[in-house]
């Protein structure tokens, strides 16, 4: 064997991997990933792609046609994703994600992009929504804001209920000085039907502790008008 084959021999190769899903262990069980999974595989509920069928029926439309011959199954699909955080452990999106820390200041996460359902008419409601805590003794890793504003983003709702979920949740679990949370979204129920406003806007909010006993701190640090 040559120098050169022997250098060769010893020399590390890397290899990308294939992209295969990893088993799910027991943290991964309620987390939003694994349940959108578990919702939009395997066989779909009859009932629903039946009443989708129905609703076709009742607007007029040929379900069978060729457009349309998929839609029941699609749609009933694309529910199952869309409402995942009904089936969301929420207490699963945090352990492991709390750490003690003496930081005192705020914390602010702003521009979380969050997509829900309208429940007066299953119509998309959507924004941002800023969130804003004091820390008192622990603090949660930054991915675990969004996190929770999308497993009660991803249900039927209504952006009031919404806000407040978001609020008390943080609050209970982390015990802060102030919770804020501000919610700007634009409601398709009222863009595309009733009043027709496309440029409207609803902004909601829920203040605990600190932020509630002067919530003109949510206007410096969140950049919104109480």
């Amino acid at each position: 064997m040559s120098a050169e084959q022997g250098e060769n021999e010893n020399r590390a190769v890397v290899r990308f991997p294939l992209q295969v899903a990893p088993e799910p262990n027991d943290l991964d069980q309620g987390k939003m990933e694994h349940v959108r999974v578990q919702r939009t595989t395997g066989p779909l509920p009859e009932s629903m792609k039946d009443g989708v069928l129905a609703l076709l029926q009742g607007i007029g439309e040929d379900p069978w046609r060729e457009g349309l011959a998929s839609t029941p199954s699609r749609v009933a699909k694309m529910l199952l994703e869309i409402t995942s955080g009904y089936e969301v452990d929420l207490d699963s999106i945090i352990n492991g994600a709390m750490f003690s820390e003496s930081y005192d200041e705020p914390v602010v996460v702003r521009d979380i992009n969050f997509y829900s359902l309208c429940e007066h008419h299953m119509l998309p409601f959507f924004g941002k929504a800023h969130v804003a805590y004091f820390p008192n003794g622990k603090v949660v890793g930054l991915s675990k804001i969004p996190r929770i504003v999308e497993a009660f983003s991803r249900r039927l709702q209504v952006q009031e209920r919404l806000t407040s979920q978001i609020a008390d949740f943080i609050n209970e679990r982390l015990q802060p000085k102030g919770v804020a949370v501000v919610l700007e979204g634009t409601h398709l129920c009222a863009v595309m039907r009733g009043v027709n406003q496309p440029s409207g806007t609803m902004r909601t909010q829920a203040l605990h502790g600190r932020f509630h006993d002067d919530p003109t701190m949510v206007r410096d640090l969140l950049g919104v008008h109480t």
